[in-house]
């Protein structure tokens, strides 16, 4: 049967199974699904952001050349990351077991958050 699969529907596949493996790798690190390798809930909503924002570059990049299956798995992706994103970052603090790691993305992210503090300084 794989002879059968004509190219166009392989690509196809291959764009949602990429689609799908980002969204995977973002709800572990919402903490969200256990990680496979070492059977623990891990949460570290920097790596969690990076992914959802690789998956909204694919969407601008991809805009106009996609069927309307992998648009909307595009998009149902990314709305439910952005939701779960929000619903981590309003619980705030360090996830339980995970203190270390979560303290250093979170400062980091909040440091990207912001880049016009460094513009007022130059500006007094």
């Amino acid at each position: 049967m794989a002879e059968e699969i004509s190219n166009d529907q392989q690509t196809e596949l291959l764009f949602m199974q990429l689609v799908m493996m980002f969204q995977g790798m973002a709800m572990q690190q919402l903490g969200k699904v256990m990680n496979p390798m070492t059977q623990t809930v891990e949460r570290d909503l920097g790596q969690a952001k990076n992914f959802i924002d690789l998956l909204s570059m694919i969407e601008e990049k991809t805009k106009g050349n996609l069927s309307e299956n992998q648009e909307t798995l595009l998009q149902q992706a990314l709305f439910d990351l952005r939701m779960n994103y929000v619903d981590e970052v309003k619980k705030g603090g360090a996830p339980e077991g995970d203190a270390e790691s979560q303290e250093e993305p979170a400062a980091s992210e909040d440091a990207s958050l912001e880049p016009e503090e460094t513009g007022e300084d130059k500006s007094e």
